[in-house]
């Protein structure tokens, strides 16, 4: 039975991925709108603890009443909404893709206490590809910095904890990170459909009606310091 379930769950979860497959790195769309769109679909599937978290918790047995009330978010590991809404789109494109490689890593230490797990592997694959998307976003950005080193200050972060020995510790510090990992991706997912819903500056400045309106006001002869002329009369 439990081994019928993981099949079904890593059959889902291998779907969606797929529906939502990364662009593989160095293949950048010119499509803004399209990518834009991409990531966040992918910011709201990552949002779902589905795809890590519950399997987190059921691996390491902490799915019993008492327990799961102890697997809450460690404040400050993760930027808060408040702080990523503030933040320009090429800093904000650059946080996302430092936190997603923080969240790697923190993934590859947890991975010494579980046993080997494909749905890990493949959380850990579309990662990585969601990563070549935020990059394929940035060089979209006019002047966006690479996005292999953080240039923003870590504003509402702080570095997270340092594994405990004790082994029970060391499963509700995972369970606690995971759990703000999925809040993390549901505040991203916030964002970029903000971004949808607002246009940029740029793109308003330069769209097509803005421009025809600019190209037709130019063309419009002034009408200052010229006298109107009756109907039927011809000026002296």
């Amino acid at each position: 039975m439990w081994a019928q379930l993981m099949r079904r769950t890593l059959l889902s979860l291998i779907l969606r991925l797929l529906f939502l497959n990364p662009v593989a790195a160095g293949n950048c769309s010119g499509d803004g709108q399209q990518l834009l769109q991409q990531l966040q679909h992918q910011a709201d599937l990552m949002q779902d603890t589905g795809t890590l978290l519950d399997l987190y918790i059921r691996i390491q047995g902490l799915d019993v009443s008492g327990l799961k009330e102890h697997c809450q978010e460690r404040p400050g590991v993760f930027p808060r909404e408040d702080v990523l809404q503030k933040l320009s789109r090429r800093d904000f494109l650059q946080t996302l893709n430092t936190e997603l490689g923080r969240v790697l890593h923190r993934l590859a230490i947890l991975q010494q206490d579980l046993p080997k797990v494909l749905e890990l592997e493949v959380a850990k694959m579309y990662m990585h590809g969601v990563r070549n998307n935020i990059h394929c976003m940035a060089q979209l950005l006019r002047g966006s910095p690479k996005t292999d080193e953080p240039t923003l200050a870590n504003q509402g972060t702080s570095p997270p904890p340092t594994p405990a020995s004790d082994a029970f510790q060391r499963k509700l510090e995972g369970c606690r990170f995971l759990r703000g990992y999925h809040r993390f991706m549901h505040s991203v997912g916030r964002v970029f459909r903000k971004w949808r819903e607002t246009p940029s500056r740029r793109s308003r400045r330069h769209s097509p009606r803005r421009v025809l309106q600019k190209e037709v006001h130019r063309m419009q002869p002034s009408m200052r310091g010229k006298r109107l002329v009756p109907r039927g009369q011809l000026p002296r």
